[in-house]
């Protein structure tokens, strides 16, 4: 069952007078307990659109939608108030550094009883007793150490817990977790991924995982959405957009991926940069990086083809992986 769809969602900022578009007509489309990755290189558009579902892109931010549907109801258009129904309690969000998303003055258990009160509406002692059971969720140990600690005297890892502890405190429906295992050691990392699949699980709650490692999210995906200069520009399976990726641009991320297997020496890149924001694109933008350009790429705006199941945005697509 659909629990998110967004059609044509686009995103431009004010700035000295002009607008400048970042998103450029994003479609999205989650089921209910689907774990999705968003994948791009930095700049690609992919924590604007977290924040853009939220409603947190700032007030000189101006956001459009053909189609903005949450479980089962228009969202877009509703006002503040509906947004705020929405944040926490039926959409959570991890970001990627904790450190600066906990209060540093606020003792760890002090910070969850907030939310559970505050916006889960339970008394003093309940929100005690659930946030303790919270932490356990999550893979603490010594629960009652963990609350009594600030932010400071807990591992990056640790930390990283407690910040999906609060984003499922009100028992989402989806949960966003933007680069959130980018600081972690590579163990804490599989851990972390571990709880979110094994959470989204338990909980049939949706993920979207935003990254730039797709092998991160090969690990934790049922499903990926490859994004390029405000655009999805490929989506599909996980196993087959890693195994036979139609865009070239999907190409040159799992190209550059380090492996063991190439021994020493540089690691493979993909030329040049993404456009800058605001930049006017005409054709593809990945035209100037494209190794297999051709001339219609340089004039023509290329068309999503197919599915947010399976689908590409590419001249040179003909149904037949790339790799």
């Amino acid at each position: 069952m659909t629990l998110l769809c967004v059609k044509n969602m686009c995103l431009s900022f004010e700035a000295q007078g002009k607008s400048i578009e970042v998103l450029r007509g994003v479609d999205l489309h989650l089921a209910k307990g689907e774990l999705l990755g968003l994948v791009g290189e930095s700049g690609s558009g992919k924590s604007l659109t977290g924040l853009s579902l939220l409603g947190l892109t700032g007030p000189s931010a101006t956001v459009t939608t053909d189609v903005f549907s949450w479980d089962g109801r228009q969202v877009a258009g509703q006002g503040k108030k509906a947004w705020r129904a929405l944040r926490g309690l039926e959409i959570g969000m991890v970001f990627q550094s904790p450190k600066t998303c906990l209060n540093p003055h606020y003792k760890i258990g002090s910070q969850l009883q907030e939310v559970l009160r505050v916006r889960g509406g339970q008394a003093k002692a309940e929100s005690i007793r659930r946030s303790k059971e919270l932490l356990s969720e999550v893979g603490l140990d010594d629960i009652d150490r963990v609350c009594r600690s600030y932010p400071h005297e807990l591992s990056g890892g640790m930390n990283q817990r407690v910040m999906i502890a609060l984003a499922i405190a009100l028992d989402p429906k989806l949960l966003i977790a933007d680069e959130a295992t980018t600081a972690l050691d590579v163990t804490t990392q599989k851990k972390v991924l571990d709880l979110l699949r094994q959470l989204a699980t338990e909980r049939e709650m949706a993920v979207l995982f935003i990254s730039h490692d797709l092998d991160v999210v090969g690990h934790l995906c049922d499903r990926v959405n490859v994004m390029y200069a405000g655009l999805v520009v490929e989506s599909g399976a996980v196993h087959q957009v890693l195994e036979s990726p139609k865009h070239p641009y999907s190409e040159g991320l799992l190209r550059a991926r380090p492996r063991l297997s190439l021994g020493r020496g540089e690691l493979l890149s993909i030329p040049g940069q993404p456009p800058a924001m605001g930049e006017a694109v005409s054709g593809c933008a990945f035209a100037p990086r494209c190794p297999h350009v051709i001339d219609c790429c340089q004039k023509q705006i290329p068309l999503f083809q197919g599915t947010q199941e399976d689908g590409v945005c590419c001249h040179l697509n003909q149904g037949a992986g790339l790799l």
